[in-house]
């Protein structure tokens, strides 16, 4: 993280030694310190984009956007580069989270992504095709990666439905950083990007729902997941869709277990059958050998409408399905 001069002509000593100091008081969490720091750096060099960019850095660390918007510009103003540089992903992030979309879409196609549609479009860059992603929420605390969608660089809307102790929810929008923590692999070769949540951008109306069900067969389980999805919401099978992981081990590439019918055996993977983890959601459900009939699933679902799902669920197959202990939990 520490941006030293590489542009026309190498910053003093005493800039250097201040920049040093900065980044080991931000690994510190002394961001008061560090910020003192890094002004007097670029009140020494004001001139070198670095400067800028070790500030923008900062508040971005600190969620304080408008700081950030304000110093990344002047960073991109000192570049010496057209595309590709950091520097306007910084940018981008910093005018996502204050929505100012001219300014983001300015950022992404100056970074050198693609963004389709009018040059002179002014809302939310939208089409950019990026796909599945993981977002690992809570980075800091007891994380947990989910998957979803993303809306855009530093966007991703939660498909996953995160466990309670998260305090996240199904739908909501998460503000991402650019540099992924880990990957995640499926049966097919394809390999995702985890990243790592900044904040929660927008939140979700949808409250999660915990239940424990009788569900003979994964057949069953699947049946009801099913039913969610078609009535636009979401129900996950806990008790095989995630698994607990070590943090090196959720910050390195791991299988996902998408697409096949054999479970991945991970010696670092610390949940036990029936025994959901906190660390981790897998793509699909992973029974391995053994399938449990009583199953703790979470669900994704107005209050008006849970109960008749579940209801839905069980008269479809009465002889074979069951629900109980049904409880909002977030």
């Amino acid at each position: 993280m520490r941006i030293f001069g590489k542009g026309r002509h190498r910053p003093s000593a005493s800039w250097r030694q201040a920049t040093d100091r900065a980044f080991t008081l931000i690994g510190d969490g002394r961001y008061e310190d560090a910020g003192a720091l890094l002004t007097r750096a670029a009140d020494l060099e004001p001139w070198l984009s670095e400067s800028w960019f070790n500030l923008a850095l900062l508040h971005k660390f600190r969620h304080d956007w408008e700081q950030a918007r304000t110093a990344g510009l002047r960073a991109v103003a000192l570049l010496d580069r057209d595309t590709g540089a950091p520097d306007w992903w910084n940018v981008g992030i910093a005018a996502t989270a204050l929505q100012d979309w001219p300014l983001a879409r300015r950022a992404w196609q100056a970074y050198g992504l693609k963004i389709p549609g009018d040059a002179a479009a002014s809302g939310e860059p939208s089409g950019m095709g990026l796909g599945s992603a993981a977002v690992r929420i809570s980075p800091e605390g007891e994380a947990e990666v989910v998957w979803g969608r993303r809306l855009d660089p530093a966007r991703i809307e939660v498909q996953s439905i995160p466990l309670p102790s998260s305090g996240r929810r199904w739908g909501e929008v998460i503000l991402h950083d650019g540099v992924p923590h880990g990957e995640r692999t499926t049966a097919s070769g394809d390999t995702y990007p985890v990243f790592d949540e900044i904040e929660l951008w927008a939140p979700s109306p949808v409250p999660t729902w915990v239940v424990l069900l009788e569900a003979q067969a994964p057949a069953d389980r699947d049946a009801l997941e099913l039913l969610a999805a078609d009535a636009g919401f979401a129900a996950e099978d806990w008790s095989s869709s995630v698994r607990l992981l070590c943090r090196t081990c959720s910050e390195s590439r791991m299988p996902s277990d998408e697409g096949g019918g054999e479970r991945h055996v991970d010696p670092h993977d610390h949940s036990e059958p029936g025994q959901p983890g906190p660390l981790g959601h897998r793509t699909t459900s992973g029974e391995g050998d053994l399938w449990v009939p009583e199953r703790e699933c979470g669900i994704a679902s107005p209050p008006a409408l849970v109960r008749g799902l579940l209801d839905g669920w069980v008269a479809d197959s009465p002889d074979t399905r069951a629900w109980r202990d049904l409880e909002e939990v977030c």
